[in-house]
């Protein structure tokens, strides 16, 4: 398929995006498209990220370019289209849940789809069956917790019966526990709503669980975008993304469970097998897991009487030099990649370079399951 082709079909399945605005003295210059599923807009605080997200809604006019979802063109300034925000079909939820104190969960469940006059197409028991609120709907929102309120304010923007999904840092408020508790249910509306969604965040392990594409910002710009597995491989991004959670994502199959140990056995491909600690998985599952660079460990020969239960065989297929104390690593395994971080000095005495073979250790202990995803 030609690049064009391409282009055509996720304007007509995903979201396009090129804009360019001057906010008192902020500049912004935003280009980049993503087909179906979760494309997640990441980078530190000031990069631009809310104000994208804003002017798909409508709320932030760009001086200059084009918005279009799903083939549907929301702004074009060259030919003076400017949907309203009221008219985009968008659903928000933000950091805050911002629910009506005075209505039940209920009421504020069914808000969105009175106040936009829009007709009852999703039905109301699959949404809060989906999120976990179905038994929440007589309490208001001071009984609930944060966790709940956000499920509550989700549930909210799904029944508005938008044609878009935008979520502005949904977890930004809530404390580790309770991200943990909504984190599967975002997973569940991602998977099985199928609106396109377009998801705000700065924190690594959100947009290594949830997103399909990833759109990589800074100051106002657009570094990279692409699918979210490719992405986090490119070495190049790697700053970008964090030093310290500069990351890999490997997808598997949960190919058996060893309860003497508490152990899952992930297959990673044909012959190569990963091990990490999980009790909620079961045979079949696929998953992404999230590999921090920092966690992994090279040696040129296989490793004898060590406690590492992952040995992996993997070849290196790229690596990035600089002037810090680091080199990082692009590894191939079983057709995957996989990224490591090691010091100079282990670089240099190892005499390590592309094209060689190497074995790749990673502890079992290293994925935990804030690193884990039902998604590939």
């Amino acid at each position: 398929m030609t690049d064009q082709a391409k282009d055509a079909k996720i304007e007509g399945q995903g979201l396009d995006v090129a804009v360019e605005a001057r906010l008192d003295q902020f500049a912004l210059a935003a280009k980049f498209k993503a087909g179906p599923g979760l494309t997640a807009l990441f980078g530190q605080s000031g990069a631009g990220k809310t104000t994208v997200l804003k002017m798909i809604a409508g709320l932030v006019r760009p001086d200059a370019g084009r918005i279009a979802v799903m083939g549907r063109v929301l702004f074009d300034a060259a030919k003076g289209i400017d949907i309203a925000p009221a008219d985009r079909r968008v659903g928000m939820v933000f950091q805050e849940a911002r629910l009506f104190p005075h209505m039940s969960v209920l009421r504020n469940l069914t808000y969105g789809r009175w106040a936009g006059k829009r007709s009852a197409t999703t039905d109301i028991g699959r949404i809060t069956q989906m999120l976990g609120i179905d038994g929440l709907l007589e309490r208001y929102p001071r009984t609930l917790s944060g966790g709940e309120k956000q499920r509550v304010a989700i549930g909210r923007a799904l029944l508005a019966d938008p044609a878009l999904l935008l979520m502005d840092e949904p977890l930004a408020s809530l404390d580790q526990q309770r991200k943990r508790e909504i984190l599967p249910y975002l997973e569940e509306v991602r998977d099985e709503i199928g609106l396109p969604i377009v998801y705000v965040s700065h924190e690594v392990d959100e947009v290594a669980r949830l997103a399909d594409t990833l759109v990589l910002m800074a100051d106002g710009g657009v570094l990279g975008a692409g699918n979210a597995v490719e992405m986090f491989s490119r070495l190049e991004f790697g700053p970008a993304l964090g030093r310290h959670e500069a990351s890999s994502l490997l997808t598997g199959t949960m190919a058996r469970y060893l309860p003497d140990y508490g152990l899952c056995e992930i297959a990673l491909g044909e012959g190569c097998l990963l091990y990490i600690v999980n009790e909620r998985l079961a045979v079949g599952d696929r998953l992404r897991m999230r590999v921090k660079a920092r966690d992994v460990a090279l040696s040129l020969s296989m490793p004898k009487d060590v406690s590492v239960r992952n040995i992996l065989p993997a070849t290196i297929h790229d690596l990035a030099l600089d002037d810090s104390p680091f080199v990082e690593i692009l590894l191939q395994v079983s057709g995957q990649m996989l990224r490591a971080r090691i010091t100079r000095y282990a670089f240099d005495a190892l005499k390590l370079g592309i094209g060689q073979p190497v074995f790749a250790m990673i502890k079992s202990v290293a994925i935990g399951q804030r690193m884990l995803s039902g998604k590939l």
